[in-house]
Protein backbone atom coordinates (compact mmCIF):
# COMPACT_ATOMS: atom_id res chain seq x y z
CA UNK A 1 0.00 0.00 0.00
CA UNK A 2 1.06 3.39 -0.85
CA UNK A 3 -0.70 6.84 0.02
CA UNK A 4 1.43 10.00 -0.90
CA UNK A 5 0.07 13.65 0.08
CA UNK A 6 0.98 16.33 -3.10
CA UNK A 7 0.59 19.92 -2.57
CA UNK A 8 -1.09 20.93 -5.30
CA UNK A 9 -2.08 24.55 -4.67
CA UNK A 10 -2.66 27.33 -2.50
CA UNK A 11 -4.60 25.42 0.21
CA UNK A 12 -5.31 22.46 -2.25
CA UNK A 13 -3.79 18.32 -2.04
CA UNK A 14 -3.94 15.64 -3.83
CA UNK A 15 -4.21 12.62 -1.82
CA UNK A 16 -3.38 9.50 -4.11
CA UNK A 17 -4.19 5.50 -2.55
CA UNK A 18 -2.41 2.72 -4.29
CA UNK A 19 -2.50 -0.50 -3.88
CA UNK A 20 -2.57 -4.39 -5.77
CA UNK A 21 -6.01 -3.73 -6.96
CA UNK A 22 -6.96 -0.08 -7.11
CA UNK A 23 -6.00 3.67 -7.40
CA UNK A 24 -8.19 6.56 -6.79
CA UNK A 25 -6.79 9.92 -6.15
CA UNK A 26 -8.44 12.57 -3.03
CA UNK A 27 -9.06 15.83 -3.34
CA UNK A 28 -7.81 17.93 0.53
CA UNK A 29 -8.99 21.83 0.70
CA UNK A 30 -7.19 23.24 3.63
CA UNK A 31 -10.82 24.82 5.20
CA UNK A 32 -10.28 22.15 7.82
CA UNK A 33 -7.33 20.43 9.18
CA UNK A 34 -7.22 17.27 7.34
CA UNK A 35 -3.72 16.53 7.92
CA UNK A 36 -4.09 16.83 11.84
CA UNK A 37 -7.31 14.78 11.30
CA UNK A 38 -5.88 11.73 9.48
CA UNK A 39 -2.98 11.99 11.85
CA UNK A 40 -5.03 11.65 14.70
CA UNK A 41 -7.04 9.20 13.39
CA UNK A 42 -4.54 6.76 12.38
CA UNK A 43 -2.60 7.69 16.24
CA UNK A 44 -5.69 6.68 18.02
CA UNK A 45 -6.26 3.71 16.45
CA UNK A 46 -2.60 2.47 17.18
CA UNK A 47 -3.21 3.21 20.55
CA UNK A 48 -5.94 0.88 20.79
CA UNK A 49 -9.16 2.77 19.87
CA UNK A 50 -11.55 0.06 17.54
CA UNK A 51 -12.80 2.94 15.08
CA UNK A 52 -11.88 5.67 14.27
CA UNK A 53 -12.15 8.65 11.19
CA UNK A 54 -10.97 11.87 9.36
CA UNK A 55 -12.79 13.87 7.10
CA UNK A 56 -10.99 15.69 3.69
CA UNK A 57 -13.34 18.70 2.35
CA UNK A 58 -13.05 19.49 -1.06
CA UNK A 59 -16.03 21.95 -0.91
CA UNK A 60 -18.53 20.81 -1.52
CA UNK A 61 -17.39 17.10 -2.13
CA UNK A 62 -15.91 15.38 1.54
CA UNK A 63 -14.16 11.96 1.46
CA UNK A 64 -14.65 10.36 4.66
CA UNK A 65 -11.79 7.78 5.65
CA UNK A 66 -13.30 5.10 8.31
CA UNK A 67 -10.96 2.83 10.34
CA UNK A 68 -11.61 0.21 11.95
CA UNK A 69 -9.18 -2.09 14.08
CA UNK A 70 -9.15 -5.71 15.70
CA UNK A 71 -5.98 -7.15 17.08
CA UNK A 72 -3.42 -6.02 14.54
CA UNK A 73 -5.47 -6.00 11.60
CA UNK A 74 -7.32 -2.95 10.67
CA UNK A 75 -9.85 -2.18 7.90
CA UNK A 76 -10.39 1.17 5.86
CA UNK A 77 -12.79 2.77 3.90
CA UNK A 78 -13.16 5.44 2.22
CA UNK A 79 -16.23 6.97 1.52
CA UNK A 80 -16.97 10.24 -1.13
CA UNK A 81 -20.21 12.08 -0.03
CA UNK A 82 -22.13 14.47 -2.39
CA UNK A 83 -21.60 17.01 1.21
CA UNK A 84 -19.53 16.61 4.36
CA UNK A 85 -22.34 16.50 6.95
CA UNK A 86 -23.74 13.44 4.89
CA UNK A 87 -24.08 10.46 6.81
CA UNK A 88 -22.22 7.46 6.05
CA UNK A 89 -24.52 5.37 4.21
CA UNK A 90 -25.10 9.05 1.60
CA UNK A 91 -21.62 7.61 0.86
CA UNK A 92 -20.03 5.98 -2.04
CA UNK A 93 -17.20 3.32 -1.53
CA UNK A 94 -14.39 4.38 -3.22
CA UNK A 95 -11.48 2.33 -2.19
CA UNK A 96 -11.39 -0.36 0.87
CA UNK A 97 -8.68 -2.40 2.38
CA UNK A 98 -7.23 -4.67 4.79
CA UNK A 99 -4.06 -4.46 6.26
CA UNK A 100 -1.91 -4.92 9.66
CA UNK A 101 -1.97 -1.87 12.06
CA UNK A 102 1.95 -1.83 11.33
CA UNK A 103 1.75 -1.50 8.30
CA UNK A 104 -0.84 0.94 8.40
CA UNK A 105 0.91 3.44 10.69
CA UNK A 106 4.42 3.20 8.42
CA UNK A 107 2.59 3.84 5.14
CA UNK A 108 0.97 7.05 6.84
CA UNK A 109 4.27 8.23 8.67
CA UNK A 110 5.82 7.86 4.99
CA UNK A 111 3.55 9.81 3.18
CA UNK A 112 4.02 12.92 5.55
CA UNK A 113 8.00 12.19 5.80
CA UNK A 114 7.99 12.61 2.10
CA UNK A 115 5.67 15.64 2.27
CA UNK A 116 8.15 17.18 4.33
CA UNK A 117 11.20 16.42 2.35
CA UNK A 118 9.78 17.70 -0.83
CA UNK A 119 8.14 20.97 0.20
CA UNK A 120 11.23 21.42 3.22
CA UNK A 121 8.18 22.75 6.93
CA UNK A 122 9.21 26.32 5.44
CA UNK A 123 7.34 25.78 2.20
CA UNK A 124 4.70 23.74 3.25
CA UNK A 125 2.55 26.91 4.82
CA UNK A 126 2.84 28.21 1.49
CA UNK A 127 1.20 25.45 -0.28
CA UNK A 128 -0.91 24.36 2.13
CA UNK A 129 -2.01 27.68 3.96
CA UNK A 130 -0.97 25.93 6.84
CA UNK A 131 1.83 25.04 9.04
CA UNK A 132 3.35 20.89 8.44
CA UNK A 133 1.41 18.81 10.75
CA UNK A 134 4.97 18.08 12.48
CA UNK A 135 2.96 17.67 16.19
CA UNK A 136 0.55 14.86 14.81
CA UNK A 137 3.30 13.00 12.89
CA UNK A 138 5.47 12.66 15.77
CA UNK A 139 2.62 11.72 18.02
CA UNK A 140 1.81 8.99 15.27
CA UNK A 141 5.22 7.88 15.17
CA UNK A 142 6.04 7.60 19.05
CA UNK A 143 2.86 5.32 19.53
CA UNK A 144 4.04 3.37 16.74
CA UNK A 145 7.05 2.77 17.97
CA UNK A 146 6.01 2.15 21.76
CA UNK A 147 3.12 -0.12 19.79
CA UNK A 148 5.65 -1.79 18.07
CA UNK A 149 8.09 -2.34 21.24
CA UNK A 150 5.27 -3.40 23.78
CA UNK A 151 2.50 -5.77 21.25
CA UNK A 152 3.92 -9.07 21.48
CA UNK A 153 0.85 -10.21 19.68
CA UNK A 154 2.37 -9.00 16.57
CA UNK A 155 5.10 -10.36 14.47
CA UNK A 156 7.80 -8.55 13.73
CA UNK A 157 7.56 -8.19 9.63
CA UNK A 158 3.67 -8.54 9.73
CA UNK A 159 2.15 -7.44 6.67
CA UNK A 160 5.58 -5.85 4.81
CA UNK A 161 4.16 -5.95 1.24
CA UNK A 162 3.68 -2.15 0.97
Amino acid sequence: MRITWTLTGSGWADRTLEDRQAEVQLTASHITSAPEEFLTAVARLVAGETETHAQFEAEPTAYRWIFYREGVDTWIRVLELRHGSDHDNKGTEIWSNQLGIDQLARTVIRCFDEAAQTHGESGYPGKWGEHFPRTELEALRHLWHTHRNTDDTQPAEAHCSD
